[in-house]
């Protein structure tokens, strides 16, 4: 229902008037303004207003979205700095050229580098070098900052003034095969003493800053360590707010009042091929959103150049003109002459008409070529001091910055700049000239641009590095604290499975379940777990974990829960130790690399555990799991809900028939499809071992372990004599098939629920058709094929090394068959190193909603497929008739 003029009624309609009279009268003031002085000065009014109410008044009112395109802090409110401006100033020059010349040289060897874009933030990251970033060295932790990936140039330079890093250490800028490169982006795994915390792909660096500022808010409210001095520095680019990650998360940062964490966005408005917002303002849109979501908003635009100007706007003409341009219009002011900008944007109001007359061209050069707030460090410091300082809520610094600022008229805001990736010897003399360096032609001589540096023992170098002792040694560092290995747990947690689950079914997943709760229930290591489901727990079996565990919450808990009077009822709890995230698997495995990787950034030793649906884990956030590879995360990853037919009526989108086949890929992972409770439990004991406690020297501990988990209740056997090696390495022979002599024999190999079928296979095959089988479980695919290409480049080093699976089913007789409940790709992984006969079975294409028995026979890997399927191999060797193979089919309704 609308009123006469069509407009919707809003939510003041429908609150109580105590006196319409008066409202009238407010309104009625409000259209007077807006008659005698105009919409502008109106609007400007009522915002004071809202300003005043809330700032002075105290009054609690929505706050506005977005404010003028203007400096949060004027210049005026701006603090002292603390510190030697002229020598930063020198500083920064030289990382400048230093990250521009590393980029240049190695163009040479076709190896590419960015250079734009530390050009544009630099003062971003030096201000913060110098005033705010806090080292390790006093307690441990420090600040955790997420560098900007492309901007990783200009820290590799800053590394070199510092001592850290050497000339030849830069001309290996992404020359990485001899062992002595530096890796083109911040990765961990490549150059472990510098990087923390990889943030390319670009988007995972602002998701993983906010729940490492959270999780480090979780370690100080269970009690591991206090790291409530810790900051979050999280480097982004406008462009890259464009990815769905980048801003999943406000809402849990201003929930959880993360006041430890500040984003700074390099706002150059450009993006890797053009403008952001060619016909918008980045600016103004993400003010928006951040302000929308709760955060506290600095924006950092105009340097102080500026001031003349907005001193002579006295109508405001200039800041709504400031408002009204679209970003690709302002890309343009950058490149035009002093004629073009006073013609295109003080022509279009009398007011900024007037105004240019005052101006000389070089004023306005000046101001629209080269002075925006991101490039002045006192603009800078305000922001930063401003961030530390507020209290309550995350702060964002939205800095304007230059794209390619000062590398010249050839760089400065062109649309190419990003793939730009050197600078000619006379461009590398107008930016020496610039930048005030003392650089001699005579170093150009052999047309190789120089290194710079003042010399180890100059006033720069000292000031840098005493400026960072001050602050708690270099940054970014990643340091190993030497931690003492966990102790093992009591053998009695894993043993308890050891003897089956006599007649009672069980499902892997409730097995699983029940292994984590004995062993957090571990007086020495149970603290240290960190269980982690996206809301799926009651589904998981993890509900029993709520009243003893607690849920995670900074706020305790503040209602009465409605389960309260029941045994399981669900407690949250400031120091609770489980992280139900809600339906965010992105959130989840950001947890997770964040407790993952504990041990460096804090050295306090974690141990997270992730249980998801496992058609969301690798399929969704496969990229997460190579970033926590990337950033040497250990952990016990858990794909519950596992295969294409167990997970009954969900149908296509939850039916997983190809997460091990992604995990296969990932370096980092061992991957492992149990079959039984008792290879859970001795997964679990051997990933303790090797990622917590004594590692042999031949393994790599920084690793982690990805289990698949399924929700079909069976009966769980008792672990065989001897099979502990076989379960970790990823096969073993689970029993051998009865029969006479001169049977004809197969060897069934089958990983996860697929065993069962393999095993009423065996049944079949001897009662129906007189053959004999022997049934393997599968452990781990993929571990049976790395230790097969070992052994394969053991050849070409000379060594000679028999696979793991070759040695373990020598001298097995008759042909292979491998099924699982993935497709055929997963078993098929080994085939090549199997001497006898293979073929496989598994669950290809789309799943899709039925009875297991059913889809099972749809995808052909049911026990009576299984019998059909060894059959007709044995039918190829001659050791069974043909016609055997068609009988079957008639035999089992095919």
């Amino acid at each position: 229902m609308t009123d006469p003029v069509g407009k919707l009624p809003s939510e003041l309609d429908q609150l109580p008037d105590r006196d319409t009279e008066e409202t009238a009268e407010w309104a009625a003031s409000l259209d007077a303004v807006t008659k005698a002085a105009g919409p502008h000065r109106a609007a400007y009014l009522m915002r004071r207003t809202l300003q005043h109410a809330e700032g002075v008044s105290g009054l609690d009112l929505p706050k506005l979205l977005e404010t003028d395109y203007v400096n949060t802090i004027p210049t005026a409110a701006e603090p002292a700095v603390d510190g030697d401006e002229a020598m930063e100033q020198r500083i920064t020059a030289w990382n400048r050229w230093n990250a521009a010349a590393m980029v240049t040289r190695g163009a040479k060897h076709g190896v590419g580098g960015h250079i734009a874009t530390f050009a544009s933030a630099a003062w971003l990251y030096e201000t913060g070098f110098n005033h705010f970033f806090r080292g390790k060295e006093q307690d441990g932790s420090g600040d955790q900052l997420y560098i900007q990936g492309h901007a990783s140039p200009g820290i590799y330079a800053r590394a070199f003034l510092d001592g850290r890093l050497t000339e030849a250490h830069l001309d290996n800028f992404r020359q990485e095969s001899g062992g002595n490169g530096l890796p083109s982006y911040p990765h961990p795994r490549r150059l472990p003493w510098l990087w923390e915390f990889p943030t390319v792909s670009m988007g995972l660096g602002p998701l993983s800053a906010i729940y490492q500022a959270r999780f480090n808010r979780y370690l100080t409210n269970r009690g591991i360590k206090d790291v409530s001095a810790s900051h979050v520095w999280a480097f982004l680019g406008d462009g890259e707010m464009d990815e769905p990650e980048s801003t999943a998360a406000l809402a849990l940062a201003a929930r959880e009042g993360l006041d430890n964490l500040t984003f700074v966005i390099n706002c150059n408005l450009q993006r890797l091929d053009g403008p952001v917002r060619a016909n918008f303002k980045i600016v103004q849109e993400l003010e928006a959103q951040f302000r929308g979501a709760g955060w506290n908003v600095v924006k950092s635009l105009w340097g102080n150049a500026w001031d003349e100007l907005f001193q002579l706007d006295t109508t405001g003409a200039l800041v709504r003109r400031l408002r009204e341009v679209p970003d690709a219009q302002v890309q343009t002011y950058q490149t035009r002459d002093a004629a073009y900008i006073r013609e295109d944007f003080f022509g279009k109001d009398p007011a900024l008409v007037e105004m240019a007359k005052l101006l000389s061209d070089d004023k306005i050069l000046e101001c629209f070529h080269l002075s925006r707030g991101g490039h002045e460090p006192r603009k800078v410091y305000a922001a930063y001091k401003a961030a530390v300082e507020h209290k309550g809520a995350p702060t964002v610094i939205l800095a304007q910055t230059v794209k390619g600022y000062t590398l010249g008229e050839g760089f400065a805001s062109k649309n190419a700049n990003h793939q730009m990736k050197k600078l000619t010897v006379d461009e590398f003399r107008t930016m020496r000239d610039l930048l005030g360096l003392p650089i001699s032609d005579a170093a150009f001589a052999d047309g190789q641009v120089p290194y710079g540096h003042p010399g180890a023992d100059s006033p720069e170098v000292r000031y840098l590095q005493e400026r960072r002792a001050a602050l708690g040694g270099p940054a970014p560092a990643r340091r190993v604290h030497p931690l003492a290995p966990l102790p093992a747990p009591a053998e009695k947690a894993f043993a308890a499975f050891d003897k089956g689950s006599g007649k009672q079914a069980l499902a892997t997943t409730m097995a699983f379940v029940r292994l984590v709760k004995d062993l957090i229930r571990d007086k020495d290591t149970g603290k240290r777990w960190v269980p982690i489901v996206p809301d799926e727990a009651r589904t998981f079996g993890m509900e029993s974990l709520f009243p003893s565990l607690g849920i995670y919450s900074p706020k305790g808990q503040t209602y009465e829960p409605v389960d309260r009077d029941q045994l399981m009822y669900y407690r949250e709890a400031k120091d609770g130790q489980i992280l139900n995230e809600g339906i965010t698997e992105a959130g989840s495995m950001a947890d997770f690399i964040a407790a993952s990787t504990a041990y460096s950034t804090h050295g306090e030793t974690m141990i997270p555990f992730y249980i998801f649906y496992s058609m969301f884990g690798w399929q969704r956030t496969a990229d997460q799991m190579w970033q926590l590879g990337d950033q040497l995360g250990k952990g016990f990853l858990v794909g519950a809900t596992a295969g294409r037919t167990t997970l009954t009526g969900e149908g296509l989108q939850h039916a997983d028939g190809h997460s091990p086949m992604i995990a296969a890929t990932n370096p980092a992972a061992l991957t492992y499809d149990p079959a039984f409770a008792y290879e859970i439990a001795a997964i679990v004991k051997d990933g303790l071992r090797r990622m917590y406690g004594e590692a042999r020297p031949d393994e790599d501990s920084e690793v982690f372990y990805y289990l698949t988990v399924y929700n079909e209740p069976m009966v769980q056997p008792a672990k065989p004599e001897g099979v502990d090696e076989g379960i970790v390495r990823g096969l073993y022979r689970f029993n051998e098939g009865e029969g006479a002599a001169d049977n004809p024999r197969i060897q069934l190999l089958a990983s996860g629920t697929a065993i069962h079928w393999a095993l009423q296979a065996q049944q079949l095959l001897a009662s129906d058709w007189g053959v004999t089988a022997d049934v393997w479980s599968a452990t781990s695919w993929t571990e049976l094929r790395r230790d097969a290409l070992e052994a394969d480049a053991a050849l070409l080093r000379g060594e000679s090394r028999v696979p793991y699976v070759r040695q373990a089913l020598e001298g097995a007789q008759g042909p292979v068959l491998a099924v699982s409940d993935y497709m055929r790709q997963v078993p098929d992984q080994i085939a090549q190193w199997v001497e006898q006969d293979w073929s496989s079975l598994g669950a290809d294409g789309f799943g899709l909603s039925d009875t297991r028995e059913a889809a099972r026979r749809h995808f052909g890997v049911d026990a009576q497929s299984v019998v059909v399927a060894a059959l007709a191999q044995l039918a190829r060797r001659g050791e069974v008739p043909a016609s055997a193979v068609k009988d079957a089919r008639e035999r089992y309704g095919f």
